[in-house]
């Protein structure tokens, strides 16, 4: 009996055992895999880790860049494999398609799906919507400290013309952005394709450098803290990190210039060789959520997609016009278009300004 009493136990120790270290019993509880997100930096609350893993069972990696240039890169060098899901501007998905960076979603896996409003479904970046889901959206514009210059009145010869420079400034580290905001600046399209009116924008932000005032190119989260910090009087930002120095100082202001800007949208989207595309799937579906896509806006200031979390928004956060625009805003902005092989103007050109 012993000897049946000892193997019994042996046994049971045995299968106890392989529950817990294969999690075959509760997996999410005892090693809950990993997904991978690569994703800008300051755009996921840290409390929302936690909850994620607590609702899906999947721990969360994040993976943090400050530009889109410098994401692609890191993609082409490091290759896909090393992410799940990859958040990602509107002007670089179809770009990111020809490089087989990122994968067809299966909708079906995400049903929150239904939670999307309808201007953001079929966008022109993803007219099927065959590789992304919308993550949240905004504006870029100046972040400036002056209370007796209107934000109706915001040109961007407050950065251009050294005549107009009260201060410091910085110039937005992101070669798109920064060269289709120098064409708005000179009356052209910021979608433009045309060699003159691109070597034309290269030399207004040539000359921009020049001013004594100019202090460098910067990711828009840097540039807000050097202005909340009184070492730029503006800077180029998204309007996320306006609102929050905004929140901090509210001396400060956020204007889209007179010229023109434009908005964007992120967009989440499936690593062409995800490890984990289930837990990608689940990542998608979370921030779908009414009440988690409330709460991510609320955190980091942007504006959401998601008609299912309006309810959860008050009105203050819904009436903000730096995260939200007026009517008026909007009609002097546009989105960026994917621009082929045109891009490699634009890179000609950002060389062009990077080192002379």
């Amino acid at each position: 009996m012993k000897t049946r009493f000892s193997t019994l136990l042996i046994v049971l120790f045995c299968f106890w055992a392989t529950i817990l270290f294969c999690g075959c019993g509760d997996k999410h509880q005892h090693h809950p895999k990993t997904i991978s997100v690569l994703t800008y930096s300051e755009y996921f609350a840290q409390e929302m880790i936690t909850d994620f893993q607590m609702k899906t069972g999947y721990q969360l990696q994040l993976d943090l860049y400050e530009a889109q240039e410098e994401m692609i890169d890191r993609l082409r060098t490091k290759g896909t494999n090393k992410y799940d899901l990859i958040i990602a501007s509107d002007v670089v998905i179809q770009e990111m398609v020809r490089l087989g960076l990122i994968a067809p979603i299966d909708t079906n896996k995400v049903p929150n799906r239904i939670n999307i409003a309808d201007q953001f479904k079929k966008p022109a970046y993803d007219p099927t919507n065959t590789y992304t889901l919308p993550y949240l959206w905004g504006t870029t514009g100046i972040l400036y400290r002056d209370t007796t210059i209107s934000v109706d009145s915001v040109s961007y010869e407050m950065l251009f013309d050294s005549k107009r420079t009260k201060g410091n400034f910085s110039l937005l580290e992101e070669e798109r952005s920064m060269l289709s905001m120098a064409l708005l600046a000179k009356g052209f399209s910021a979608n433009s394709t045309k060699t003159d009116e691109i070597n034309q924008a290269v030399e207004h932000i040539l000359h921009a450098k020049k001013d004594p005032h100019f202090i460098g190119f910067d990711p828009s989260e840097i540039s807000k803290d050097k202005v909340l910090a009184k070492i730029d009087w503006a800077a180029i930002v998204f309007n996320g990190e306006a609102m929050d120095a905004i929140n901090e100082d509210s001396t400060l202001q956020y204007a889209i210039p007179k010229e023109g800007s434009f908005m964007w949208v992120d967009a989440m989207t499936l690593s062409s060789n995800a490890d984990n595309p289930e837990g990608a799937y689940a990542f998608m579906n979370y921030i779908l959520d009414a009440q988690v896509g409330a709460y991510l806006a609320r955190s980091v200031n942007f504006a959401s997609p998601n008609k299912a979390s309006s309810k959860y928004l008050n009105e203050q956060f819904k009436k903000n016009r730096v995260i939200n625009p007026t009517k008026e805003e909007i009609d002097r902005m546009v989105f960026l278009r994917d621009l082929g092989d045109a891009s490699k103007l634009f890179d000609a050109a950002w060389t062009t300004v990077k080192t002379h």
